[in-house]
C-alpha cells in the first residue's frame, strides 16, 4: 500500500473540531418531531488527499496526523485504534478483539483481517459446568478468549504498513502515561457500567468509589508500561511474554480456562471478504465467525422489494425492515459460529432464491423474533433443495430455539469503529471490542489490561454450532463493511452496537443508496433498533401517526429521546465518483469525528 512515512510520528496536532450542536427536542413537545428535527447537525467533512473518522475525537487525530505526514491508510488506522484502546477504555482495549478490511488502491483488491481470539485448551462445555454453569456466563473470567487486538496490530502493519508498531503506539502510550480529559460521555458510561469491575479495575476508572469529573485527567500507568513494551518487543511481548504469563496466572487463579500455552498458540487469520450486490453497488462484509452474513441477507432480502416506494421512514418501511432483520437473526443465531470447525451455509444465506422466498415470509403483524426458525433448517429438513419453499408464514411458523444455551450478556454494544481514505486511493474498514462494557470486568492490575468477555459468545449445548470448544472463536457481532462501484472504492462503513449494528447499517445504506442523503445525512436521520421478541425501540424523531401505525401492527416501541448511543455510532468515508474527494461523516450518537484535508 504505497510510500513511507517520511518520518517518525511526532506530538499530535491540537484541532480544534467543532460541531454546530443542536438541542435535542423535547419528546413531550406538542409539534411533529419530524418536522422540528435539522437534517445535520454536523457538516460533512470534505477534503481531497485523505480522511479519517473513529469514535473518539483525539484518535481521529492522531490518525490525521499520520496520514498528513505520509503514511498511508493502515498506518492511520492501526494508530487510532491503539489511541481508542486508551481513551474509550470501557469499550475496546489490548484486552480485546478486532476486525478490518482492507481496500488496496493500486489493485482494487480487498482482504480480511480476523484478529479474533481463541478459547483456550481447557475451554469445554464440562469445564463451565464444572464451575457452577448451565449457560454460559455473560461476565467473570470463563468468558474470557485470547485477545487479538495486539496481533491484529502487527499483522496489519506487516502487510500493509508502512510505519514501525512502535511509531504507532506513540500517541497510545503518550495518553496512558499522560492521561486525557475525561468527556461528559466517558464520565457517564463509568458511573453506569463501573460497578461490574473488580478492584483493580474500580482503582483506575472508579478512584475514591466516585467515576472521574468530566474535565479530569485518566491515567493508566500499568497500561503505558504494557503498550510500552509491545512498542519495544512487538506482539510477541504481548503473546509469550511477560505480559501473557502475568494474564494467564489471573485467569487461572480467578477460574478461567487461559493458560500461557493458549496466548502463546494465538494467530490472526487473513481471509476473503462475503459480498452481495445491492441496488448497483458491491458489498463487502466479514465471513463468520462475525456476523456479516447476516448484514448481507438483511440486505439480499431487503433487494427483493421496492423499499423506496414505501417512502423513508414510512410505517410499512420501518416494520419491513424490522421483520427483515428478524428473519436474518433467526438464521444467524442458529448457524454461524467459528468455520474451522462447523459448516456454516454462508452461500445458502446468500443465495438470492433463498433471501426471495424468505423475504416472503414478511407479514402484516410483528411477529416474535425469539420464535422465528431458521429458513435453511426448515427447508433441509422438508427435503426441499436450495432455493425451494419455505413455510407459509413466519408468524405461524414453528417455535424455534436458537438462542438455548446462549449467556445472558447484555448487548451494550461496547465497540469502536474507524475507518481511513489515504491519498493513494487505500481504505480501511476497522472495527474493535471488549463486548460488554468494561467487558469481562476483570482488569489484571500488574499490566493496566480490560478483558473482554467475547467468551459469552458461546454455548453450552453440544448441538449447536457455536458450542464452547478449545482453541476455537466465539460468536462476533462485529460487522464492518466496504462498497465497491463499477469495481472501485465507493465508500467504507461501520458502527459500534452489537445487535443493532446491521441494523444501523442497513438503515444507513438505505438511507445514501435509495433516499440519495449525504453521507451525515444518512448517519444522523432518525433510527430504530429492533430488539428481542416484538419489542422495537425508536428514537424520538418519528411522528405519532407512524409511531401508532407501528403500535397497532403489534410492536412493542419504547420511544428514546436525544442522541442516544443504543442507536449505534456509525461513521461513513465516501469518495465523490466525479471528483475523487473523500466525505467523511460521524455519528452525534456517541463521541465520534471525522477530519478530512
Amino acid at each position: 500500500m504505497l510510500r513511507p512515512i517520511r518520518s517518525i510520528f511526532s506530538v499530535a496536532t491540537i484541532l480544534t473540531l467543532a460541531a454546530c450542536a443542536a438541542a435535542p427536542q423535547d419528546p413531550a413537545m406538542k409539534e411533529d418531531p419530524a418536522a422540528t428535527r435539522p437534517a445535520t447537525n454536523r457538516p460533512d467533512v470534505m477534503g481531497m488527499h485523505g480522511a479519517v473518522s473513529s469514535d473518539h475525537p483525539l484518535a481521529t487525530a492522531a490518525g490525521y496526523e499520520v496520514l498528513r505526514r505520509g503514511g498511508n491508510a493502515v498506518d492511520a488506522a492501526v494508530t487510532m485504534a491503539a489511541v481508542l484502546a486508551v481513551v474509550r477504555p470501557h469499550m475496546n482495549g489490548v484486552g480485546g478483539d478486532a476486525f478490518a478490511l482492507f481496500y488496496d488502491g493500486k489493485t482494487g483488491g480487498v482482504t480480511v483481517l480476523n484478529g479474533s481470539g481463541r478459547a483456550g485448551a481447557l475451554a469445554t462445555p464440562e469445564f463451565v459446568r464444572a464451575a457452577g454453569h448451565e449457560r454460559m456466563p455473560s461476565a467473570g473470567p470463563l468468558t474470557v478468549t485470547v485477545p487479538g487486538a495486539v496481533m491484529m496490530w502487527e499483522d496489519a502493519l506487516r502487510r500493509y504498513g508502512t510505519i514501525t508498531l512502535a511509531e504507532a503506539l506513540e500517541p497510545a502510550i503518550r495518553y496512558a502515561r499522560d492521561g486525557f480529559p475525561v468527556t461528559t460521555r466517558l464520565h457517564l458510561d463509568i458511573a453506569e457500567a463501573g460497578r461490574h469491575l473488580n478492584d483493580a479495575g474500580k482503582a483506575i476508572f472508579l478512584p475514591g468509589g466516585e467515576p472521574p469529573p468530566v474535565g479530569s485527567i485518566l491515567r493508566n500507568p500499568a497500561l503505558a508500561a504494557t503498550l510500552e513494551a509491545i512498542a519495544k518487543g512487538g506482539a510477541a511481548a504481548f503473546y509469550r511474554g511477560r505480559i501473557a504469563e502475568r494474564l494467564a496466572a489471573f485467569l487461572e487463579a480467578e477460574g478461567g480456562a487461559l493458560r500461557a500455552a493458549d496466548f502463546a498458540a494465538h494467530t490472526s487469520t487473513w481471509t476473503e471478504p462475503i459480498r452481495t450486490e445491492y441496488h448497483g453497488y458491491e458489498i463487502l462484509a466479514l465471513p463468520p465467525n462475525s456476523q456479516g452474513a447476516a448484514q448481507l441477507l438483511q440486505l439480499r432480502m431487503a433487494a427483493e422489494l421496492d423499499l423506496a416506494a414505501l417512502g423513508h421512514n414510512s410505517a410499512e418501511y420501518l416494520h419491513t425492515l424490522v421483520e427483515i432483520k428478524k428473519l436474518a437473526f433467526a438464521d444467524r443465531d442458529r448457524w454461524i459460529a467459528d468455520p474451522a470447525f462447523v459448516d456454516v451455509p454462508v452461500d445458502r444465506m446468500l443465495d438470492p432464491e433463498y433471501a426471495r422466498a424468505r423475504v416472503r415470509l414478511v407479514g402484516d403483524r410483528a411477529a416474535n423474533g425469539d420464535s422465528i426458525p431458521s429458513g435453511i433448517e426448515a427447508v433441509v429438513a422438508r427435503g426441499a433443495q436450495p432455493g425451494g419453499r419455505a413455510v407459509a408464514s413466519i408468524a405461524a411458523a414453528a417455535p424455534a430455539d436458537a438462542r438455548a444455551g446462549a449467556s445472558d450478556a447484555r448487548d451494550d454494544g461496547d465497540t469502536v469503529y474507524l475507518t481511513a481514505v489515504d491519498r493513494y486511493g487505500n481504505a480501511v474498514s476497522w472495527i474493535q471490542s471488549l463486548f460488554s462494557s468494561f467487558g469481562s470486568g476483570l482488569v489484571e492490575p500488574e499490566t493496566g489490561i480490560v478483558l473482554h468477555n467475547r467468551g459469552a459468545g458461546f454455548r453450552l449445548d453440544e448441538a449447536h454450532p457455536g458450542v464452547i470448544a478449545p482453541g476455537k472463536r466465539p460468536f462476533h457481532t462485529l460487522t464492518p463493511l466496504i462498497a465497491l462501484r463499477d469495481g472501485r472504492l465507493a465508500f467504507t462503513v461501520g458502527t459500534p452496537g452489537g445487535d443493532g449494528q446491521t441494523q444501523t447499517l442497513t438503515q444507513v445504506l438505505n438511507n445514501h443508496i435509495l433516499f440519495g442523503m449525504t453521507p451525515q445525512e444518512a448517519i444522523e436521520a432518525p433510527r430504530y433498533r429492533s430488539d428481542d421478541g416484538r419489542r422495537l425501540l425508536l428514537e424520538q424523531w418519528f411522528p405519532g401517526d407512524v409511531v401508532a401505525d407501528l403500535r397497532g401492527r403489534g410492536h412493542e416501541i419504547r420511544t428514546i429521546p436525544g442522541w442516544d448511543a443504543t442507536f449505534g455510532g456509525a461513521q461513513m468515508i465516501r469518495i465523490d465518483p466525479a471528483s475523487g474527494a473523500r466525505i467523511a461523516a460521524a455519528d452525534p450518537r456517541r463521541e465520534a469525528y471525522a477530519i478530512a484535508y
